[in-house]
């Protein structure tokens, strides 16, 4: 009897996910807790594992397809069913026979079958990638991986096709002997070459333009962070105030315990746990911007779950430091650090990911100067990071230069009104370039 794996329950807000890879191939025998294979949600990637051992059977759904919560996606001999032919298969064989020997190792190498290029389980590799790979017809198994945990990327796809296209015309510019390495290019039939004028580069797609284009699948993460940010758009009444930050005394502070800190707590102190105890104290003074609008009625709260935006190769994520008000700085630094590594190897859970009330984003990492944040429905607040950058500033009368940031405030005006939007920025204004007033407000 052949045991039916399901899409399982991933949360209350997610119904569908997208099949990614499978880790296992038909005809493979699994074990218990064995990865089967990884979904694409609008949130997580979620790994299917095997509840019983036995051999997967047959695979109903392919990488791509959509899925939705409780479908089946796979089937699984039971491994008495499995162990059963193969049982009878060696008492056939007591006697040692020609035939029977010759039987028993064809019998696997007919199960993964890989002709279609892309499509052995073991490569690591986005649908996206693998598409990609059969519009050239390669098989990404050849593919040399640069990717976190072997993974295939699409540049590492890209940079194959562009050697396999280049083995021909280095044989043609050499001398007539060349031609013998023509067939071990021969079974490749990549899509048309690009105009002369770009040679070097390996088309995705020719317009009737003549111009190289490129399309790319959506991921499921993709199309949510898309619809969230329309609908925060069209349902939240957005405007966004901003000011500037004085960080001489912040980075003094970190310049004088940095070292400490980390030999003492074993991580750095940076300047998110400032601001996430900033806002925790300006939250406390103006709780609108910790609420959220439930039909007719405003639900303030008073726990403080600060969302950090982390920035990851396949979108903008949101996990969420619990209870930031009752952590210390070293315990906000450990747990954003862990957290923003997790995002990173894409194993944030579910629960990591939800229930924030407030959200901060931190564009000046990459550089940037000055931005206006979106909302993160269903909250009505969101504090916008920007640059460090020296400028000079008049402080007691005379021009001094000092370590400035733009900061920006966007806020959900059904809500909160403009003076306490201006009010709030102001508040983390002060506790930045009063440290100490943290430990009594943040």
């Amino acid at each position: 009897m052949a045991i039916e794996v399901r899409v399982p329950q991933m949360g209350e807000s997610i119904v569908e996910a997208v099949i990614g890879a499978w880790r296992k191939r038909e005809g493979e025998p699994v074990a218990v807790g064995d990865v089967l294979v990884e979904l694409e949600t609008e949130k997580v990637n979620v790994e299917v594992t095997a509840d019983q051992a036995g051999v997967l059977e047959r695979i109903l759904k392919q990488e791509g397809e959509t899925v939705t919560v409780g479908e089946v996606i796979a089937l699984i001999a039971e491994a008495a069913e499995a162990t059963a032919p193969t049982a009878g298969a060696a008492v056939a064989t007591a006697a040692p026979s020609p035939a029977a020997t010759a039987e028993v190792p064809t019998a696997p190498p007919s199960a993964p079958a890989p002709t279609t290029p892309g499509a052995a389980p073991m490569v690591r590799a986005t649908p996206a990638v693998r598409r990609l790979a059969e519009e050239y017809g390669i098989d990404l198994a050849e593919v040399p991986p640069s990717g976190e945990g072997g993974r295939v990327t699409r540049e590492d796809v890209l940079r194959y096709v562009a050697q396999r296209q280049a083995a021909p015309r280095a044989a043609d510019g050499a001398a007539a002997p060349a031609a013998p390495t023509a067939p071990s290019a021969a079974p490749v039939t990549p899509p048309p070459s690009p105009p002369p004028a770009v040679p070097e580069l390996p088309p995705l797609l020719i317009a009737p333009t003549g111009r190289r284009e490129e399309r790319i699948r959506m991921s499921q993460r993709r199309k949510t962070i898309a619809r969230r940010l329309v609908e925060a758009q069209h349902t939240a009444a957005m405007l966004t105030t901003f000011n500037e930050i004085d960080l001489s005394a912040v980075i003094a502070l970190r310049n004088r315990w940095r070292q400490q800190f980390r030999e003492r707590y074993g991580v750095s102190l940076g300047f998110m746990s400032f601001f996430t105890k900033a806002v925790v104290g300006a939250l406390k003074a103006f709780p609108l911007l910790n609420a959220e609008i439930q039909g007719d009625e405003i639900v303030v709260k008073y726990y403080y779950d600060i969302g950090i935006a982390v920035a990851t190769d396949e979108g903008l994520v949101v996990p969420v430091v619990r209870d930031a008000d009752r952590k210390s700085f070293a315990e906000i630094e450990r747990e954003i650090e862990e957290l923003a590594r997790k995002a990173r190897e894409r194993r944030l859970t579910l629960e990591e990911l939800s229930g924030g009330t407030f959200t901060i984003t931190n564009g000046g990492v990459f550089g940037s100067l000055l931005s206006t944040p979106i909302l993160n429905p269903p909250q009505v607040g969101i504090l916008g990071m920007h640059k460090i950058e020296e400028r000079p500033v008049v402080v007691n009368g005379e021009i001094v230069i000092r370590p400035m940031m733009y900061v920006a405030l966007t806020y959900d005006h059904r809500i909160v009104d403009g003076r306490e939007a201006v009010l709030f920025l102001v508040r983390v204004k002060e506790l930045i370039e009063d440290p100490e007033r943290l430990l009594l407000e943040g």
